[in-house]
């Protein structure tokens, strides 16, 4: 599913669940999880095995691939990468940096956010947009699409700023494709002395998932 909001030469790669046998956690990516429980464990491990393989796809070495203060992969250079996952779901997302500037990857269950949630995360433009959304198209949980979507901004943004992005710091607007479980999304960025105003995403809703990429073609592109 990932693989369909991403454009030619990003490689994704996917696994649903878990394996019996725990993939082997490499040199390096043990600390991160050293304490966890074994399916925080098991989790941790598919989605640097998906890393590894997106990487793979690339034709670029599959190394250990530690996590930095924020948890997200320390990626090999010249490459921007992210990773995912949520119960039943784990993907990772890989490109050369020649060609992409920002990557971002999320996946959600399509269930409605606990109550009180989009209050924190959306802003009054934002509120009044998904109230748009949802009389069109009412099946659509759209404050998961929009969390979602801002999760994915969010790791596209960190690897180059090391201000944390607040909810309040990117303004979401989404567009429906026919079909009216797929998309696309800009989102505008807030911060005072950003090199980028906008980030373009694409979003959909299928097999019980809400999963939204962000990329960035990088200038030379």
């Amino acid at each position: 599913m990932i693989e369909r909001l991403l454009p030619p030469g990003v490689a994704t790669a996917v696994a649903h669940g878990d394996p019996d046998i725990p993939e082997e956690l490499l040199p390096g990516e043990e600390e991160r999880v050293h304490r966890s429980v074994p399916a925080r464990r098991r989790e941790y491990a598919t989605a640097r095995r998906c890393a590894r393989t997106a990487l793979a796809a690339l034709g670029l070495p599959e190394p250990p691939l530690p996590a930095g203060p924020s948890g997200a992969p320390r990626w090999p250079v010249g490459v921007v990468g992210s990773i995912t996952h949520c119960e039943g779901y784990r993907a990772a997302a890989v490109a050369r940096t020649t060609g992409t500037a920002a990557l971002g990857i999320d996946a959600e269950r399509h269930l409605p956010l606990p109550g009180g949630a989009l209050g924190h995360i959306a802003d009054d433009a934002e509120r009044a947009c998904l109230a748009r959304l949802a009389q069109d198209r009412p099946g659509v949980c759209w404050d998961t699409v929009l969390f979602s979507a801002k999760e994915a901004v969010y790791k596209a943004w960190h690897p180059h700023f090391p201000r944390k992005l607040s909810f309040a710091d990117a303004s979401l607007t989404f567009r429906t494709e026919p079909a009216g479980t797929c998309g696309t999304f800009t989102a505008r960025l807030l911060v005072p002395g950003s090199p980028y105003g906008c980030f373009p995403g694409r979003w959909t809703v299928a097999d019980g998932l809400v999963v939204t990429a962000v990329h960035l073609a990088a200038p030379s592109a």
